[in-house]
């Protein structure tokens, strides 16, 4: 089943001078987890906002093309509308925090709350997905006390329990610490076990290739690359577009360079580990 369809869709911000998106046509199926990456002004934020409905009802411009979200067709659907089939998490978590709330516990309810959702079911909902995302710890904290990381993983929490059919990530980790980021990818990682359809926009490209099915390479509005993550993520077109490879692809390609044979080139550790094994000299 396919959740989001784009035919080549143009658009130009309205005080752009280049169209941030030229000619992007992809779908995405129920259940997928597609990593964007590409370069600061690549368009990966642009295609974000597109699919959600952001372009073109609330920054206007100049848009071309056709977008499908759930069989809805986004021009002709309100922000809405397209609500509950899109949820949306912030690069900045201190952007999504109501600011009205009390503890993390409510937080995470406000949503289902402006929806009138009934109370009894709001609570059975909010302690379902604390639980599910492991961070009972936090439940009855302040949510203005709360780490970065602690602030995403609940942004995280407040949407997934909209149960949106569709969660666009755009760089969650861009703002964190190494800690920060561990946490965070913990709770994508369960969204992956889920089964949840995910769209994840990160610069991190050793986590795009330790969680991502299938990767979207971006540059200047296009689309270059489109395919499963080992094969984007290898690919020498990286290089010609001088975009950051996993480094274990890195070392796999600099292996094959200096002649040594491996079965296929690495994108993450063990398999790096595979690669480099028959080479390791041991001590008898």
């Amino acid at each position: 089943m396919v959740c989001v369809e784009l035919k080549d869709v143009s658009y130009r911000y309205p005080t752009g001078e280049k169209r941030a998106l030229k000619h992007v046509s992809l779908q995405v199926q129920k259940g997928e987890f597609v990593a964007v990456i590409g370069k600061n002004g690549a368009g990966k934020t642009s295609l974000c906002n597109a699919i959600r409905g952001f372009i073109p009802h609330f920054y206007k411009g100049e848009l071309s093309g056709e977008i499908y979200l759930n069989g809805k067709n986004v021009l002709e659907s309100s922000i809405s509308d397209l609500t509950l089939d899109a949820g949306y998490v912030f690069q900045n978590p201190f952007s999504q925090t109501s600011g009205t709330k009390e503890t993390v516990f409510e937080e995470i309810g406000y949503g289902l709350e402006c929806i009138g959702m009934e109370r009894m079911q709001i609570i059975e909902k909010v302690r379902d997905i604390i639980q599910a995302l492991q961070i009972e710890h936090l439940a009855y904290k302040s949510p203005i006390s709360l780490s970065g990381g602690q602030r995403q993983r609940v942004s995280l929490a407040s949407i997934i329990v909209m149960e949106p059919e569709v969660l666009i990530i755009d760089e969650p980790t861009s703002q964190l610490d190494p800690k920060g980021t561990a946490d965070v990818f913990e709770i994508i990682h369960k969204l992956k076990d889920m089964g949840k359809t995910v769209i994840l926009v990160e610069h991190k490209i050793d986590l795009i290739a330790e969680f991502a099915d299938r990767v979207i390479f971006m540059d200047r509005g296009k689309i270059i690359l489109d395919g499963p993550a080992r094969e984007v993520l290898t690919s020498s077109i990286l290089e010609e577009y001088d975009c950051t490879m996993p480094q274990y692809a890195i070392l796999g390609r600099e292996m094959i360079r200096r002649g040594y044979q491996i079965p296929s080139i690495p994108i993450v550790l063990p398999e790096a580990k595979d690669a480099v094994r028959p080479y390791i000299r041991t001590e008898e």
